[in-house]
């Protein structure tokens, strides 16, 4: 059977997926990118991904490094302020909202949120102006084989190829992560999370706003306007039998209802796009690497949808990869360099994945007497100033 090389073999066609074939394609390595899903490209196209994604500044700084930005900016859309709400009083109403504006340490917005269904056509166009990259959408991986030198994969087609590196983008039920042996710890909260977009009358002036209750929180995040009318992405998050509930309501009692939990902030929500639903966990690998293996984003690593950290813990996974990478490209896909990859990102994802288990574990919370102790502790934490800068500086991923 015939064997093609390549540098590097990225298993998973998602947004981590497409970003890592397009961040080390634009660096000069010959990329294979394969996923047994076609990506779906198409707002309203039967299983496109309605969540979103907010890009924050050191995100923002790899994908137009990767030559991606410039095609992703005139859709982006600037998240200026993050605003927090407490409203678990006995009435859904704010009792505590504390605002962080970006400007208060950088002359730029604090992200730019982008739909994950888009985010995927505009990717896909890229990958095929990259010279250095082969998309074969509809392939997966079938088989691993690794030794000191390199790693054999076999494919869903029936070929075989060789490689220095194979990234593992495949996702929490990871194949290639399977394959490998490397194992996971799972965290389940029991809850899931409805996506969804609506409009609304008052418009969001680039705010984004976390609103907690009970279930989890409710996050309205900024989108281009849709129909000349004021828009957001929301994600609400609520105990599973909850979401089901939500899910299968007719359009006029689940406005009625996303209209009490979003407290009428913007004005009457009007739903947008089909519902769709998600489940909630956290995952971390046990190690984020194996013989001439590494893993990133999902396959290493899932949160709740809790501060913009997901894909952005992705891209730093990525960015890592990439700087090794770049410094002794003889070495790439080796025991040392994917060693210190396992060591710079390992620690640096438990406390992040550890802190998000916190917030939504506090999110959660349904008792009242629990519900005030958090207004109260949202309230002391966030008005003190060097607090505030601490976590904002976190919150655009600058180490401490």
């Amino acid at each position: 059977m015939a064997q093609t090389d390549y540098d590097i073999v990225v298993s998973g066609g998602g947004v981590a997926g497409l970003t890592a074939a397009a961040v080390f394609g634009s660096a000069g390595f010959s990329v294979l990118c394969v996923d047994p899903a076609p990506p779906v490209t198409a707002r309203d196209a039967d299983g496109s991904d309605l969540r979103t994604t907010a890009f924050l500044q050191p995100a923002q700084a790899l994908l137009d490094r990767a030559g991606l930005w410039a095609r992703l900016a005139p859709h982006a859309t600037d998240l200026q302020v993050m605003r927090i709400v407490d409203a678990g009083g006995e009435i859904p109403e704010p009792r505590v909202v504390r605002e962080f504006n970006a400007s208060d340490i950088s002359d730029r917005p604090f992200g730019w949120n982008l739909p994950n269904w888009l985010l995927r056509r505009e990717m896909v166009a890229h990958l095929d102006s990259l010279p250095s990259v082969t998309f074969k959408p509809g392939t997966g991986t079938s088989t691993l084989f690794t030794r000191e030198a390199e790693a054999r994969v076999g494919l869903s087609d029936g070929t075989r190829v060789r490689c220095r590196l194979v990234i593992a983008a495949d996702g929490r039920n990871s194949p290639i992560r399977s394959a490998a042996g490397i194992d996971v710890k799972t965290t389940r909260y029991g809850q899931k999370a409805l996506a969804f977009a609506v409009t609304h009358p008052i418009p969001h002036d680039n705010v984004s706003t976390e609103i907690h209750r009970s279930g989890g929180p409710f996050t309205l995040v900024p989108l281009p306007d849709h129909d000349g009318r004021p828009s957001s992405a929301i994600v609400w998050m609520e105990e599973g039998p909850e979401v089901a509930r939500l899910a299968a309501l007719p359009v006029p009692e689940f406005e009625a209802a996303m209209n009490t939990r979003s407290c009428h902030l913007f004005g009457p929500l009007t739903l947008a796009s089909r519902r769709t639903v998600w489940p909630i966990i956290s995952q971390v690998a046990e190690r984020m690497s194996s013989e001439r293996v590494a893993l990133v984003a999902e396959a290493a690593h899932v949160v709740p949808p809790i501060g913009a950290q997901g894909l952005n813990m992705s891209l730093g996974d990525m960015r890592v990869l990439l700087e090794l990478a770049e410094a002794n490209p003889d070495r790439l896909g080796d025991r040392q360099m994917l060693d210190t990859y396992h060591r710079r990102r390992h620690l640096e994802v438990q406390a992040r994945v550890t802190g998000i288990d916190l917030l939504n574990r506090a999110s959660m919370l349904s008792a009242q007497p629990l519900r005030d102790a958090r207004a109260q502790a949202l309230s002391a934490i966030y008005s003190l100033a060097p607090v505030r800068k601490t976590l904002m500086q976190m919150g655009l991923g600058a180490r401490g």
